[in-house]
C-alpha cells in the first residue's frame, strides 16, 4: 500500500468525525460535506502521513476550512439557516454507524445552531472545539490564530452568549447539588463518593499555571480523577463560572482557580481548572447567592 493509500485510509477512518465537526460549525449537511471534501484535497495535496497524532491533524485542518467558510459567509452577510434549514442526510437510521447516531441526535439540535450563527467566526470555531469535542485551548490557538488565553476569551464570550438565559432554576439546583456533593466528598476523602458523582468518560484539564501549582495537565476517567481530587477540595466552593455551576476556589480574597464543568445524565462530565490570572480575569464569576463579580 502506498503513501496516498495509507493516507486516504486514515481520512476514511476519521471521516464521520471530521463531518461532525464541520456540521456543528457550519450547521448545513451539504456544506459540511463540502468542508471535510475540501479538507481532503488539502490533505492529498500535503501527503503527510508522518504526523503523530493523525486525527487531531485532520480536525484542524477541516476546522481551518471551516473558519474560512464561516468568514466568507459573514463577509457576504449570509445566513446559512435561513438558506437551508440543517437536516440528517437521506440514510435509513440502520445504514449509520453508532458513532453517526450519537453526533447527530445528541448536539446539533436547530435551536443551538440558530444561536451558534450568532457568534463571530473564531468564537464559533473555539466553543465548537473545545465544549463540545474538548480539545485544549493549547490545541485550538493555532486554529484560530491567537494565543492560548484569548483563545479561552472567544470560548468564554462564545458560551455566555450560547447560554443566554440563565439556566431552568430545577437544572441549575441540580448541578448546584452535585458540586456541593463533589466538593464533600473531596473533603471526606470519600473516592467511592467522588467516583460516583463523576461521569466514567470524564477528562479534567488543568492550564499551565494550575500544574506548576501541583496540577495535572490532563486526567481522564472517574477513577483517575477521583484519585486525584480526594482530600484537595478544602478550601472550595459552589460557584458561577460563565453563567454555569462549578467551582471556584478562593484565597485572601481573590481567586486561586476556577473548575468550569459541564453535566451530562446527572454526574460533572468535563473540567477545566483554570489558574492563569489573564484567563481568570476573562471568566464571569459569582458566589451561587448571584453576589457581586469575584475578584481574580
Amino acid at each position: 500500500m502506498d503513501e496516498r493509500d495509507l493516507l486516504a485510509n486514515s481520512f476514511e477512518a476519521h471521516r464521520a468525525h471530521l463531518r461532525a465537526v464541520a456540521y456543528r460549525m457550519l450547521g448545513s449537511e451539504p456544506e459540511a460535506n463540502d468542508a471535510v471534501q475540501e479538507a481532503w484535497l488539502r490533505v492529498s495535496r500535503a501527503g503527510d502521513t508522518d504526523v503523530d497524532n493523525i486525527g487531531g491533524w485532520l480536525t484542524t485542518i477541516v476546522s481551518r476550512v471551516c473558519l474560512d467558510q464561516l468568514r466568507t459567509r459573514r463577509a457576504r452577510g449570509e445566513e446559512a439557516l435561513g438558506a437551508h434549514e440543517p437536516q440528517p442526510e437521506p440514510r435509513r437510521e440502520h445504514e449509520r454507524s453508532p458513532e453517526e447516531r450519537v453526533q447527530l441526535a445528541d448536539a446539533v439540535g436547530m435551536a443551538m445552531l440558530v444561536v451558534l450563527e450568532a457568534l463571530e467566526p473564531a468564537e464559533r470555531v473555539a466553543f465548537v472545539l473545545h465544549d463540545m469535542f474538548d480539545l485544549t485551548f493549547d490545541e485550538i490557538a493555532p486554529i484560530v490564530d491567537r494565543s492560548a488565553v484569548a483563545t479561552r476569551q472567544l470560548a468564554s464570550r462564545a458560551r455566555r452568549r450560547v447560554r443566554g438565559a440563565p439556566a431552568p432554576a430545577a437544572s441549575r439546583d441540580r448541578h448546584r447539588e452535585i458540586v456541593e456533593a463533589f466538593i464533600a466528598a473531596s473533603k471526606a476523602g470519600d473516592l467511592e463518593a467522588l467516583v460516583a458523582i463523576l461521569d466514567p468518560d470524564i477528562v479534567a484539564r488543568t492550564d499551565a499555571q494550575g500544574v506548576r501549582m501541583g496540577g495535572q495537565a490532563e486526567v481522564r476517567g472517574a477513577a483517575n480523577v477521583a484519585a486525584f481530587f480526594k482530600g484537595r477540595a478544602r478550601a472550595a466552593v459552589a460557584g458561577l463560572v460563565d453563567g454555569g455551576v462549578g467551582i471556584i476556589v478562593p484565597l485572601h480574597g481573590r481567586i486561586l482557580l476556577a473548575f468550569d464543568l459541564r453535566f451530562r445524565d446527572g454526574r460533572i462530565a468535563a473540567m477545566d481548572v483554570v489558574a492563569d490570572p489573564e484567563a481568570l480575569a476573562v471568566l464571569d464569576l459569582k458566589t451561587m447567592a448571584g453576589g457581586d463579580p469575584l475578584s481574580a
